[in-house]
């Protein structure tokens, strides 16, 4: 039976995994044997443990304020380790973090093929956001099977040179792991945020913590934040803030006292689905919270120039507004305003995924191993 090592080691990678791991768990066709990094630890684990992943192996690599170069490094060496003693058949690696560039890089040095989740993002900058599209640039480059998370991942993979052969398109998995986990319900451990479920406020809920941000525009973040609270006195803000002290040194200050803002430790996955599932309006700069929040009709505001995720751009549930102080205000003030505008953006289109990704990723992967057939490929539904 062959060996199959899916390596992860930041809360988006579990997230993204986890329906991945469970459903190798449940083939009778491989030894799934779970990798981590601890890129991540404390957001990382808590994923681990709503899904119940027990990794094998786990090189615990985190040090406070560590450099990429660090991160790659210690990454390295540890795989190279591992991968000495327990050559595994093939790994899996997702999306665009160091964890997945260096698993990559590791795998391909001991002669490994490498399977690439959420293959093909791209925004056409290489420093934007930073690192990621270096990092899943790079990992393209030495994948044996690209599992694109939509026609347009595919399209980018296609266009630079990739074999449409070793291009399966899945959906996203994260799709999967959000179908899984909204429905529970699950309880917020912290009692401002369930005073606030059962009073149905209307939410802002806010996350920020893309690298290129930091700093100047992260702090622009904050007083923009500051100045929608004062204007908006019937609107609860909603910030579980990132573990980076440049993230809390940037955002916090300008919110001090601000009596409808609340500011959480970030939120464990089950209790931040529901707590989407309960928002009025997203503004983030995440890549994973666009792909989430359009399937539970969420209008979304990025605050990034661009995006590697254009499907949701196009079908008008998600606005690029960049991270001018003033622009953010304006947005927000127009979503919560202008109720036209806003059902616009509302509608519950879903153009990642059907519940069925990790299904399709089981499936071509035994296609690679010579031990099944490829499945129907994901198709986005149109918008409505």
């Amino acid at each position: 039976m062959p060996t199959v090592m899916p390596i992860f080691g930041t809360r988006p990678e579990a997230i993204k995994m986890a329906p991945i791991v469970a459903a190798l768990q449940e083939s009778d066709l491989f030894d799934c044997v779970v990798t981590v990094t601890g890129q991540h630890r404390e957001m990382l684990d808590q994923v681990n443990d709503l899904f119940g992943i027990v990794p094998d192996h786990d090189l615990n690599i985190l040090q406070q304020r560590q450099s990429l170069s660090a991160i790659m490094t210690r990454t390295i060496d540890g795989l190279d380790k591992l991968f000495t003693d327990n050559k595994p058949d093939a790994v899996i690696v997702q999306g665009d973090t160091t964890t997945s560039t260096a698993g990559a890089i590791a795998a391909f040095y001991h002669g490994i093929p490498v399977v690439h989740v959420e293959a093909g993002l791209r925004s056409g900058d290489l420093f934007s956001p930073f690192p990621e599209e270096a990092n899943r640039k790079l990992t393209s480059q030495l994948a044996s099977l690209h599992l694109a998370p939509t026609s347009v991942s595919k399209a980018n993979l296609l266009a630079e040179g990739v074999n449409p052969k070793d291009v399966v398109v899945t959906g996203n998995t994260v799709i999967d792991a959000l179908l899984t986990t909204v429905g529970k319900q699950i309880p917020f451990t912290d009692p401002r945020l369930e005073g606030l479920a059962e009073a149905g406020q209307q939410i802002l809920l806010v996350t920020t913590h893309r690298r290129e941000n930091q700093g100047g525009a992260m702090r622009g973040m904050g007083r923009a934040l500051a100045r929608i609270a004062d204007s908006e006195p019937n609107l609860v803000i909603v910030l579980p803030v990132h573990k980076n002290p440049a993230v809390r040194e940037a955002v916090l200050p300008a919110l001090e006292g601000k009596t409808n803002v609340i500011v959480t430790e970030p939120l464990p996955y089950g209790e931040f689905t529901r707590m989407l599932s309960l928002a009025h309006v997203v503004l983030t700069d995440s890549g994973g919270v666009q792909e989430e929040a359009p399937s539970l009709g969420k209008p979304v505001l990025v605050m990034r120039e661009n995006t590697e995720r254009p499907e949701a751009v196009h079908a008008g549930t998600v606005a690029l507004i960049g991270t001018d102080e003033d622009r953010i205000v304006k947005e927000v003030d127009r979503l919560l305003h202008d109720r036209a505008f806003y059902d616009s953006m509302a509608q519950a289109v879903n153009p990642y995924g059907d519940g069925l990704a990790a299904t399709r990723t089981v499936a071509a992967l035994a296609s690679i191993l010579g031990l099944g057939e490829r499945i129907e490929e994901f198709a986005a539904p149109h918008s409505a």
